[in-house]
């Protein structure tokens, strides 16, 4: 499972903008793929230490916990991470397999 979160706050036209190419990507994606991203967002106005880390880079795009993108999300640069990610799953999930 990959876990892409998306930091902003309420009333934030890049984060929208953001939030648009974010389900514009993963819906092109195959379902098998699709399915196995989890979309998290989250506030920095509801978490005092999201707001310490990110107010000024807002929308924040992590995947798997490290950094993607902030301010503006590109669509190319993203379908690539995420197949990136959920082929390095893949990878893990054979190795535990094994």
């Amino acid at each position: 499972m990959t876990t892409l979160t998306l930091i902003g706050k309420p009333d934030c036209h890049l984060c929208e903008v953001a939030s648009d190419v974010i389900d514009a990507v993963v819906a092109e994606l195959p379902d098998a793929a699709a399915e196995q991203i989890e979309i998290v967002e989250a506030s920095i106005h509801d978490d005092p230490a999201l707001y310490e880390l990110w107010w000024e880079k807002i929308p924040v795009v992590l995947i798997d916990g490290e950094m993607h993108a902030h301010w503006r999300v590109t669509p190319d640069r993203l379908r690539e991470a995420l197949e990136g990610a959920l082929r390095g799953d893949a990878k893990t999930e054979l190795k535990e397999s094994l």
